[in-house]
């Protein structure tokens, strides 16, 4: 082949930066649970580009932080924010609205750099707060008990502005948590999303809600799991404490529920999927010992590092 076709097939390979930089987009937004930041600097050392990687990480960066629904102290240690789109008032700022406070975040750098009282304007009014806040409350007693490390908060994403009976509004509850164990080889995070919408012409409150679980363990291969689970229910409407301790439960059932059919899953594994995955007669000529698969860790050391429900 000439030296021309050569040079004609290396213009036709090469990407152009805009391409570049939604490939690096792509890795950086499939990162597992807690591994961005690893993965953000294999993309720079592989770019070699320092604006096609700014590019890249200044639009990755804001999703995926949205998306894992993770969460930053706050710089005057009154807690942690979580990042999430029903927080977001614009692109740099989060409302923490168990604190009142408005926090500006830096997505790259993953931290929170100044932290402001809310104003009036970002704020339910006195009648939703009421149901908002004593959801919150019975929300963090839950989450205090079932997942430790966990982050909760509950938004009015609807009718913020209701000032009393007759009308209708929503609020989300939102619980995130992570366990990350690098130097175990294996990381998972927690996600549900509750969305809850008030009724009050049929006095009536339901609720939406996805669960999204994800687990990534790699000592000496690549394994990750991701688990998505939706499930609605209802109550009465009753007063804020009744209506908070009723959601409460109905988030806690659902969720136990879910949890333990991903260990039932678990437990399974050895003798379902891994098996399947494997050739009856592989080329040793030496049978799989499935007798005997407690040997072989992987999905006790995954329920292990995961720590949810413990």
């Amino acid at each position: 082949m000439a030296d021309a076709d050569f040079e004609e097939e290396d213009e036709r390979e090469e990407l152009s930066e805009k391409e570049k930089t939604e490939l690096a987009k792509w890795f950086l937004l499939n990162s597992p649970p807690g591994e961005i930041q690893y993965v953000a600097k294999d993309v720079r050392s592989l770019l070699m580009d320092e604006t096609i990687y700014q590019a890249a990480v200044s639009e990755a960066f804001p999703l995926y932080n949205k998306t894992h629904m993770i969460s930053f102290e706050m710089p005057n240690r009154s807690g942690e924010v979580l990042i999430t789109t029903f927080a977001e008032l614009d692109e740099s700022h989060y409302l923490d609205p168990r604190t009142a406070q408005v926090v500006t975040v830096d997505h790259v750098k993953q931290v929170c750099t100044e932290v402001r009282p809310a104003e009036d304007d970002e704020l339910p009014s006195a009648y939703i707060e009421d149901f908002r806040s004593a959801l919150d409350a019975e929300l963090v007693k839950y989450v205090t008990d079932a997942c430790p490390k966990g982050v909760c908060s509950v938004y009015c994403t609807s009718g913020k502005d209701v000032e009393g009976e007759g009308s209708d509004f929503d609020l989300v509850a939102v619980i995130s948590s992570s366990r990350f164990s690098p130097q175990n080889f294996c990381n998972g995070s927690w996600r549900s999303i509750w969305n809850i919408k008030f009724k009050d012409g049929e006095q009536m409150v339901e609720l939406s809600g996805r669960i999204k679980v994800a687990s990534h363990y790699f000592e000496e291969g690549n394994v990750q799991m991701d688990g998505d689970h939706e499930c609605k229910d209802s109550t009465m409407l009753q007063s804020p404490d009744d209506c908070a301790i009723q959601l409460t439960n109905i988030i806690r059932h659902h969720e136990s529920e879910y949890l333990s059919s991903l260990e039932a899953s678990y437990s399974n594994l050895p003798d379902s999927t891994f098996k399947d995955l494997r050739r009856k007669l592989p080329v040793t000529r030496t049978l799989f010992p499935w007798h005997n698969t407690v040997l072989f860790n992987l999905t006790k050391d995954l329920s292990k590092e995961l720590g949810i429900g413990k």
